[in-house]
């Protein structure tokens, strides 16, 4: 040990009064400073701007374009030049031969060499720590662990480069030559995770052996046992590399011998990688305060319970739009998607079913028209470049599974050991994967029996299975809908109030009755109402008269009429200056006046997570054609006003109803009250040892499929926020599933904007200016001696 501290102790004097060292030094300094402060100050910015800045430790050094991830970026164009003269300088000069001829051994030479680039890390390292206690002044509640777990990958990423670099040092005795052959192997270790990506153990070795992106992980507060270890076995293998390289340039040895060595080394490299690269040997730490890289405690706790063996088949169809992701070249690639979920169950086994078959989707039919499906395979194989026997045809993969319930898209079919299984679907949005919410609402179908609701039918009700402007499906049963309550853990089920209502029915809806119910239909519904079951009420204008049966039991009654929103005429804005228009926020006018924005209220809000996210937003739910609703307390149920119409200009109209030709106008004297109407009731008591919860509204539109897939300017309707929450409410908080993390601390920067110009010129500025003092000290010195 006291020979390899000498050498590096030489190394690292010859370093320091080389101007290289201290330039790259230099540069680095500027370069992280600028990267540095040019984030801060947007923060900063938006800050003063009151935008709202969070996570600030996270944003500030990793993610897109923290100061971490920005190093990580270039640091392979440092450490080329610090390693070329490594060795290549000893053996151009011939002193090589004097550590030859002296009792020094091969790996003493080389591990003195590479402590000398480990030291000269841990500088580079320290110049980072500046930032990282400035941020620390700088930002309220900082997060040392997090900028901790980023220093820590990118110091093991400097020592890979850096043994990197000592190899290929070590194979000439031309500097320039070294470097150039590093960055070359740096580009081909970047790189060579997308080769052989087909084939399943090359995809293996290779995919592992990629440096691209290592440190991603710890910048962002995730050390993961595999990337420490890829480090280190990559640093290793390069070390052993090159003292068998020096064994070899000092004995003479034939090449056979030395590339049979070299090919040993590798193996046990690729090896250890191998195995240090699958799930039940892999370790974890989050090192973020909030636990940001982990499942929330809800997801973790779903997967405890699905004890026993756990297989995701995936089905992929060559002609789907979703086959790229579902690929050989892309398989690491889509199972690393359920990476969190693998951390917690590793013994998931994961197998892919490839097949072709008409999916029926016009996309399809312009791409390949004319052709049979065997030739759309045929051309599709051919521009992707994979072989066409790999897809079973139509038949066989009919005889495995019916699939034509999912319309022949990619799916995922999650199995337990048990017979229990679940679809977990790709959606038509940008994300396409499936997100924590929906793999743990599919996860928790294998565990438990979620809610099933039920759509009454038989009186002319909303169809949940309906996909024109009026129906349902959208938010039921549409099942490339990532939102839709099927992806989100709900069952449906159509239900005849002419039987009883059966068990397994959670949640009853029943919109927009057209027609009264017989005595038995209403005896089924009382049985099921009297045993504690959840009820959804949609009423709709004129079905006053056939729905009042059906709420006055619970004390509420839907007013005569609807609610209105005053709109001027052409005729009245004419008259009115211009001055009074609004200065932001949709204006009625643009609208029907039958056209009602509801608001939650406060007390509404606290019943749901997802609507006290609504209410702070300020969102509002659009009701086109809504009834007012008048409530009593006396009847045993507790009674929460949920959304309420505007307070000014709003009233409910008893006489127009053509609000296209004519113009609505108050007439306190046949009891038009200009006011706020309750447009939604959330109703609750106790029964059978339960809370029993009620919604009703005066809207049924407003879970339509038009309604919810219409966007209006400057009208921030959140109608599908509001599904979410009342069912959510409805299933006694079971699903949707609550995949909420705390919120980080570190929202607030301390400084004012005069004190960061002065850290920035401070960084930027005085912090090289220094490391040049220091090295003219070093040589001025140098030259007195």
């Amino acid at each position: 040990m006291k020979i390899i501290r000498k050498i590096a102790l030489t190394e690292l004097q010859a370093l320091f009064c080389s101007p290289v060292a201290w330039l790259i030094l230099i540069v680095f300094t500027f370069q992280a400073a600028m990267a540095f402060t040019n984030v801060f100050e947007m923060f900063m910015r938006n800050q003063e701007l009151n935008y709202g800045v969070n996570n600030l430790t996270l944003r500030l050094f990793g993610g897109y374009n923290g100061l971490f991830t920005t190093v990580q970026g270039y640091l392979y164009l440092y450490i080329p030049l610090l390693t070329m003269g490594l060795m290549s300088r000893e053996l151009g000069s011939g002193s090589i031969n004097l550590l030859y001829s002296s009792p020094v051994k091969n790996s003493q030479i080389i591990l003195g060499k590479y402590l000398s680039m480990l030291v000269y890390g841990l500088v580079m390292i320290l110049v980072l720590f500046l930032f990282v206690l400035w941020a620390g002044y700088a930002v309220k509640d900082f997060d040392y662990t997090l900028a901790f777990s980023g220093m820590l990958g990118l110091y093991l990423l400097i020592c890979t480069y850096a043994a990197i670099g000592l190899f290929m040092s070590s194979l000439t005795s031309y500097q320039v030559v070294a470097a150039m052959g590093t960055l070359a192997t740096l580009a081909v270790l970047n790189f060579i995770g997308r080769f052989g990506q087909e084939y399943d153990f090359v995809r293996e070795l290779t995919y592992w052996f990629s440096i691209g992106g290592r440190a991603d992980e710890s910048i962002n507060g995730l050390i993961c046992s595999e990337d420490v270890l890829y480090f280190v076995i990559v640093a290793g293998l390069f070390l052993a590399l090159s003292i068998l390289r020096l064994k070899a340039t000092r004995q003479k040895a034939r090449w056979q011998v030395s590339f049979s060595k070299y090919a040993g080394v590798l193996a046990v490299a690729l090896m250890l990688g191998y195995i240090s690269s699958r799930p039940t040997l892999m370790g974890f730490y989050d090192a973020t305060r909030t636990k940001q890289r982990t499942l929330t405690e809800n997801s973790q706790e779903i997967i405890k319970q699905a004890d026993g063996g756990l297989k995701m088949t995936v089905y992929v169809n060559a002609l789907d739009d979703n086959v790229w992701n579902g690929l050989p070249a892309n398989r690491k690639y889509d199972i690393e998607r359920f990476g969190q979920y693998i951390r917690f169950k590793p013994e998931m086994e994961v197998k892919y079913v490839y097949y072709y078959t008409n999916t029926g989707s016009p996309n399809l039919a312009r791409r390949y028209p004319d052709m049979s499906v065997q030739q759309m395979l045929g051309n599709f194989s051919k521009s992707a470049n994979v072989d066409s026997t790999m897809f079973m045809p139509p038949e066989e993969i009919n005889k495995m599974i019916d699939l034509a319930p999912e319309g022949y898209r990619m799916v995922r079919l999650l199995e337990r050991e048990n017979g229990q299984k679940t679809f977990l679907r790709m959606f038509d949005d940008n994300m396409r994967y499936p997100d924590e919410t929906e793999i743990s609402a599919a996860l928790k179908r294998l565990v438990m029996e979620l809610p099933v609701i039920g759509f009454v039918a038989g009186h002319g009700e909303r169809e949940f299975n309906s996909e024109g402007d009026r129906g349902y499906s959208r938010f039921s049963q549409d099942k490339p809908f990532r939102y839709s309550l099927v992806n989100q853990g709900f069952d449906m089920a159509e239900i005849r109030l002419d039987r009883q209502v059966p068990d397994n029915v959670n949640i009853l809806v029943i919109a927009d009755v057209r027609n009264s119910m017989t005595p038995v239909e209403q005896e089924n519904l009382d049985a099921y109402i009297a045993r504690g079951g959840n009820l959804v009420i949609l009423g709709e204008t004129r079905r006053q008269e056939v729905m009042n049966p059906l709420v006055e039991r619970f004390g509420v009654r839907f007013m005569p009429g609807q609610l209105v929103k005053h709109v001027e005429k052409k005729q009245e804005k004419e008259e009115k200056p211009a001055a009074t228009a609004p200065a932001s926020g949709a204006n009625q006018n643009n609208f029907q006046p039958d056209f009602i924005r509801s608001h939650l209220t406060r007390e509404g809000k606290e019943i749901s997570y997802i609507y006290d996210a609504m209410y702070n937003r300020g969102n509002v739910v659009t009701m086109p054609g809504c009834v007012g609703l008048e409530y009593t307390a006396d009847k045993g149920y507790t009674v929460i006003p949920l959304l309420v119409s505007d307070t000014l200009d709003s009233w409910n109209e008893l006489e127009t109803t053509n609000f296209i030709d004519d113009t609505v106008r108050l007439n306190p004297a046949i009891g038009e009250v200009a006011r706020s109407y309750p447009t939604a009731l959330a109703l609750t008591r106790q029964v059978n040892g339960k809370e029993q919860r009620i919604l009703i509204t005066g809207d049924a539109d407003c879970l339509s499929n038009g309604e919810i897939s219409i966007q209006r300017l400057r009208v921030p309707a959140a109608n599908y926020n509001l599904i979410m929450g009342s069912f959510f409410w409805m299933s006694d908080n079971e699903v949707p599933i609550d995949v909420r993390r705390p919120t980080p601390p570190d929202n607030t920067l301390t400084v004012t904007g005069f004190n960061v110009k002065v850290s920035k010129y401070a960084l930027m500025g005085l912090l090289p200016l220094l490391l040049l003092a220091s090295c003219l000290l070093v040589w001025l010195r140098r030259r007195g001696r």
